[in-house]
């Protein structure tokens, strides 16, 4: 390799220290403009808190809105070999190509959210013909069967997150300020599933659902799986690495570097549903001080998801029993964020409006 595996420990521990707490000040002073704008007092719910939030994560009183990007990062997974998903693996890439070609449910929402898409190769078993849109960071040709071994070495699960983290910095260097999380993987709700399992102690009977709509058998077949490659494996809880290297896939630690890479910039990452949300328990695992960088999108369909949101401590924004991934669920969570930011910054105080304030 010709980045050593301590090259690369050493840049990872650069983007964790670099993440520090939201910005107080800014909170306060968007708290405080909330206070006297022209409504009752909390009247706004949610959209006051995510105003306040990213205020803290930008520090910036007033934030923003402009440019919103979806990543979207697939990857396949070698645990197929056990009758885990009810589409064969050959549909990763054919939907990749679906989504460059802007015929995808996450082309249609991103288009009504005015949020562009990134489509990333993170570890497909075939190789896709070059189109644009698409970025090929291939850390390989998916990973092995975690059921049987580790799904890959520890300097591939490294990687992952590395390549995650340096694509972001790419797309906010291009201006990207508001980022959501997306994938595409045949057997990636497997591999998140025992990510979830390793990380916090649930089993898979309860953190295993039917991801692309198998019947009974399959569901057996998954939870066994998953069982097994705890067992065989002994990821160990206190080290994200180490869970992402035996159980997770390519595009789960790519996104985990996109949440890493996006906070230590201030930037707000909007997560998905159950893959995104494996991710984030990964980035988490590597330094807490991520979690306050994250907006959840919303509460997946699939069995377990809300178990991980409340293992990271997070509230999803909605509830639409949806479970396609792709980012679906983020990029309609994206225009509530954009509201947030708009009600803040555009809304008259009673001052400026001349409306009479609440008494006492």
């Amino acid at each position: 390799m010709s980045t050593s595996m301590e090259e690369w420990q050493t840049r990872l521990n650069e983007i964790t220290r670099g993440i520090g707490p939201l910005d107080q000040a800014a909170m306060q002073a968007a708290r405080a403009r909330q206070d006297v704008l022209t409504k009752p007092h909390g009247s706004l719910g949610r959209l006051e808190e995510i105003s306040m939030q990213l205020a803290g994560i930008t520090g910036n009183s007033m934030p923003q809105v402009r440019e919103k990007v979806v990543v979207i990062m697939a990857g396949d997974h070698g645990v197929v070999e056990e009758g885990v998903s009810a589409y064969p693996q050959e549909v990763t890439a054919q939907m990749v190509l679906n989504f460059l070609r802007g015929g995808a449910a996450i082309n249609v929402l991103a288009r009504q959210a005015g949020a562009r898409i990134r489509t990333v190769d993170m570890g497909i078993a075939a190789d896709i013909p070059l189109e644009p849109g698409l970025q090929v960071r291939k850390i390989g040709h998916g990973t092995r069967n975690l059921a049987m071994g580790p799904a890959m070495s520890r300097e591939q699960a490294l990687e992952s997150v590395l390549t995650g983290a340096a694509l972001i910095e790419d797309e906010i260097r291009a201006g990207a300020d508001l980022i959501a999380t997306g994938d595409m993987g045949i057997g990636n709700t497997t591999a998140a599933a025992a990510v979830a399992a390793a990380l916090t102690g649930r089993s898979a009977e309860e953190l295993a659902g039917r991801g692309t709509g198998i019947d009974d058998d399959g569901l057996g077949r998954k939870v066994s799986a998953i069982r097994r490659g705890l067992d065989v494996n002994r990821p160990d809880a206190r080290d994200g690495l180490d869970v992402l290297s035996k159980v997770g896939g390519f595009e789960i630690g790519g996104l985990a570097g996109v949440i890493l890479g996006a906070a230590a910039h201030r930037r707000p990452v909007v997560i998905d549903g159950y893959i995104s949300t494996a991710a984030a328990m990964i980035a988490v695992s590597l330094t807490p001080a991520a979690r306050d960088y994250l907006i959840a999108a919303h509460v997946s369909a699939e069995r377990g998801h809300r178990t991980m949101l409340e293992w990271l401590h997070l509230e999803p924004l909605l509830n639409l029993n949806m479970r396609l991934g792709e980012g679906t669920g983020a990029a309609l969570a994206m225009m509530l964020v954009e509201a947030a930011c708009r009600v803040l910054a555009e809304m008259a105080t009673f001052d400026e409006a001349g409306v009479t304030k609440k008494s006492g």
